[in-house]
């Protein structure tokens, strides 16, 4: 019989790039970040080409700011990061702030654009703005990224309803049937040796074997 395996559980990622006018403040905006509760996934520092900065930002072409935009992007070097928690799209963009940093002085003066951004243009810091573009601009800084599709909220109630909590309850029985010493200890060794995503052998087949 073939084993069933458990459905995976995947952290929402998104993009962060400390830009040019910031990089030599880019200790101090980790510092913040991991305050926040993200993990740093990936990290790299570079300096963009022009062509680059064009494609990263192919879908503002046309636009009144792309010209600016892009030659600021390519002005100095920037800090590529991969951040990772729950909800990591919104509450970046949240920690961040408006894209107008004089303004999020005046609106949201604790956001991260308002602390280290000085204008429009020279505002620190970018996010991904949904999942799609997350994913695009992770692959585009990290080319060998391996990005796993993000599973409803409805699978992970079901894996936890169907794997963990039953698991975790029969282990917690075991450990007041048995009361160790150090209980702790005792339940993580349970845990590993009745870990649903482990199949099992059974003792016929072991017993067969033998014979």
């Amino acid at each position: 019989m073939e084993p069933t395996l458990c459905p995976r559980i995947y952290v929402e990622r998104t993009l962060a790039l400390i830009k040019p006018d910031a990089i030599h403040r880019a200790e101090e905006i980790e510092d913040d970040i991991l305050k926040s509760g993200f993990t740093i996934l990936q990290r790299q520092r570079l300096q963009l080409s022009p062509e680059q900065c064009s494609d990263f930002y192919a879908e503002l072409y046309g636009t009144p700011s792309f010209p600016s935009l892009t030659a600021f992007m390519c002005s100095g070097p920037i800090l590529a990061l991969t951040l990772a928690r729950d909800d990591a799209i919104a509450f970046w963009k949240f920690l961040i702030g408006p894209t107008n940093s004089i303004k999020a002085r005046e609106t949201h003066p604790d956001c991260l654009r308002a602390k280290y951004g000085t204008s429009e243009l020279q505002n620190a810091l970018h996010g991904s703005t949904s999942v799609d573009a997350a994913v695009r601009e992770i692959k585009f800084m990290f080319p060998n990224s391996l990005i796993e599709p993000l599973p409803s909220r409805e699978a992970i109630d079901e894996y936890l309803s169907m794997y963990v909590n039953p698991t975790l309850l029969r282990g917690l029985t075991e450990v007041c049937k048995h009361k160790p010493h150090n209980p702790c200890v005792w339940l993580a060794d349970w845990l590993i040796k009745n870990n649903p995503n482990v199949p099992k052998v059974s003792e016929d087949f072991t017993e067969e074997k033998a014979e």
